[in-house]
């Protein structure tokens, strides 16, 4: 998502905008362009960072082995690039990608799984929504308001513009198995059907009254928050989501009666 206060930098001069320290690295935090978790922290050379922009996936500076690695090289894990900037002081490199598999080496989703308990009541952390662990998903929300939802032109663009569910998907069936302490999800797992069941209800409901208001930011929100929730039914339910695309299509190739 860009914002008013954005600053768009060509290609070929970002480079030269970030401060490097004396080893001439930057940290570089490695975010899901899609459910916004940080995947990994690495460190990037002004040659790494030419090679990322160039080639469109991550590549990295091994302080340990001193040489450039490419993410994904042997293990076919690689990150497509979606989005990459510095901060305002220029000394740190934020890069969203599209993983094609575990960041981390451990075959984790990321290398950030190594959690402090903290007494927090999770949903009260998360008020009870997506959000808490940013699943609300960002495919689902315009770029810059809710009117640029009507012409379909969310993240994914018009070509595989519903691949963003199979991915969310995917990412709830993981935290279904991996149950992270701290996460939304697994705290909705962990309560179990009657929770979920709850959460798909409210949802609804809420949803119906952003129809009914003529909201349709407020009703972009909503639905958002009520298609996460239907997926992770599903997922504690064991019913792929390909089955329910099946049923859609079996229904559309029947014979019309109107």
């Amino acid at each position: 998502m860009t914002r008013e206060s954005d600053v768009t930098v060509p290609a070929e001069q970002f480079a030269g905008q970030v401060k490097w320290d004396a080893q001439g690295l930057a940290p570089a935090i490695v975010q899901d362009a899609n459910t916004k978790e940080v995947l990994t922290l690495a460190y990037m050379n002004e040659e790494s960072l030419k090679r990322s922009i160039q080639s469109g996936e991550t590549w990295f500076w091994s302080r340990s082995r001193q040489e450039f690695w490419h993410k994904g090289a042997t293990s076919g894990n690689v990150q497509k690039i979606v989005s990459l900037s510095y901060d305002c002081d220029g000394d740190a490199l934020l890069v969203g990608v599209l993983p094609a598999g575990p960041a981390c080496h451990t075959g984790r989703v990321s290398c950030f799984f190594n959690n402090a308990e903290l007494e927090k009541n999770a949903e009260a952390a998360g008020g009870g929504t997506a959000e808490a662990e940013s699943e609300r998903v960002p495919g689902l929300e315009p770029e810059s308001g809710g009117a640029g939802a009507a012409d379909g032109a969310g993240a994914a663009g018009a070509n595989g513009r519903f691949d963003v569910l199979a991915e969310l998907e995917s990412i709830i069936a993981q935290r279904y198995i991996e149950r992270p302490e701290g996460a939304y999800t697994t705290y909705l797992f962990e309560k179990g059907i009657d929770k979920i069941l709850k959460k798909v209800g409210e949802e609804t409901a809420e949803s119906i009254i952003a129809a009914k208001n003529g909201d349709n930011d407020e009703l972009q929100l909503e639905v958002s928050d009520l298609i996460y929730h239907l997926l992770v039914l599903l997922e504690e339910r064991k019913l792929p989501l390909d089955r329910i695309m099946d049923e859609l299509a079996r229904r559309h190739e029947r014979p019309r009666r109107d």
